[in-house]
């Protein structure tokens, strides 16, 4: 496919010295107490995983740096995203494909599109996405949550993050849970995609515990080519991504700790150049973002437009 710096040690990228975080004193050590969890959603995890340069601007630097535009596919999945949540909240009997247009409408969010042609385009391409897809589906088959916040706390995390939707389906010793997440943007997604996707691990691990009911099964359900990239998990491979998802924690942890130290925030958040650069929220202000080629904010629609069936 949703979103400067400030030196802890006394100085911003501009040259302007930093507020200090509001509202967090020092918190003060005992001998024997445990460390303190790691409050996170997978996308934060996923920011520093990405870029830990990105993360820095995103979570620790205030005030934080100014993004730049907004990005036509973030508003063109945001809209898909919520128009499907709201299918789920009207009546059984109004959950036919002829009221997506109006609640599509009534989502619709406009921000980063080339022009006004471009994003009528988009709209009706996402409208005819919405309708086969809820075509597929059993309007009387009620999630167990619709974007539902799900939570669990490990020796290292306090891990909370919003699934895009979790069905209840039968299994070989009863109902078992399913996370499914929707998908507008690129195509070719695979089980491997599924496999390897933390945040889909991380929402399973999760939602087992809140609900007490098994949650093996990650789906990908790409709209705009109505496919499903599918993925049993195991209780080995779950533990593996939370291991991963720890171990991120313990550094993301030991970087703030060094910058606390005195250390120097650009060595302790490094940048990750690649060309995901150029759709970074903050690649106008950081040395190394700079220097790659930057996107257009409606870029990605473009090129989805032209890569999916037209209507």
């Amino acid at each position: 496919m949703r979103r400067s710096p400030a030196d802890r040690s006394g100085r911003a990228a501009g040259g302007t010295p930093p507020r200090p975080r509001a509202g967090q004193p020092e918190q003060l050590g005992f001998a024997g107490m445990p460390e303190r969890l790691f409050v996170c959603t997978p996308s934060k995890l996923g920011a520093y995983a990405d870029c830990p340069r990105r993360y820095r601007y995103s979570y620790v630097d205030r005030p934080a740096p100014p993004k730049g535009p907004p990005w036509a596919h973030n508003s063109l999945g945001a809209s898909v995203h919520t128009a499907l949540k709201n299918w789920y909240a009207i009546p059984v009997d109004r959950r036919h494909p002829q009221a997506l247009a109006a609640l599509l409408k009534g989502t619709w969010v406009r921000d980063g599109y080339r022009d006004d042609e471009q994003e009528r385009a988009a709209f009706r391409r996402a409208l005819s996405w919405l309708e086969g897809y809820v075509d597929t589906l059993d309007p009387a088959d009620e999630p167990v949550g619709v974007e539902r916040t799900v939570a669990a706390k490990t020796a290292v995390l306090a891990l909370n993050g919003r699934a895009d939707r979790i069905d209840s389906r039968p299994g070989p010793d009863g109902p078992e849970l399913v996370i499914v997440d929707y998908k507008t943007g690129r195509a070719g997604l695979d089980a491997d995609d599924a496999r390897g996707s933390q945040a889909l691990a991380l929402y399973a691990y999760a939602a087992e515990r809140v609900f007490r009911r098994p949650c093996r099964r990650v789906e990908l359900h790409h709209l705009p080519t109505g496919t499903v990239a599918a993925h049993e998990h195991t209780p080995e491979s779950l533990a593996r991504q939370v291991d991963r998802a720890e171990q991120t924690a313990r550094d993301i942890m030991a970087a703030e700790r060094s910058v606390a130290d005195g250390a120097g925030p650009d060595a302790a958040f490094p940048t990750l150049p690649g060309t995901h650069c150029g759709w970074c929220d903050f690649r106008r202000i950081c040395p190394d973002g700079a220097r790659a080629p930057g996107q257009e904010p409606w870029a990605a629609v473009e090129r989805t437009l032209a890569a999916t069936p037209r209507d």
